[in-house]
């Protein structure tokens, strides 16, 4: 039994525009890094709910999707990013070309 297909969400980010980016301790060849990939969306809720000081419910509006969701989205973005930080990884900030839904 196949996943329930991923529901499309309306991503305004920069990001969507320029591919992937990779954000590294310095002084560390990327090949010798770890490395873990933030979604697009995971971005967009982050930015939504911590840089624009948004509700889950209004980022939820604007992404076209449920509070829930955005909740899901945010701890799951949030937690790659300080592990990234701490444990020294590559973070690698995909775009929405590379995770198969429309943004």
């Amino acid at each position: 039994m196949s996943p329930r297909p991923k529901k499309p969400r309306t991503c305004c980010c920069q990001l969507r525009q320029n591919g992937t980016q990779i954000y590294k301790p310095a002084g560390t060849p990327l090949k010798e890094l770890k490395q873990t990939t933030i979604n697009h969306d995971e971005i967009e809720a982050m930015h939504l709910c911590d840089g624009l000081c948004l509700t889950q419910q209004q980022a939820g509006e604007r992404m076209g999707i449920s509070r829930g969701t955005v909740q899901r989205l945010v701890v799951s973005g949030r937690k790659k990013m300080i592990n990234g930080l701490v444990e020294g990884y590559a973070l690698l900030l995909a775009s929405a070309e590379e995770i198969d839904f429309d943004c």
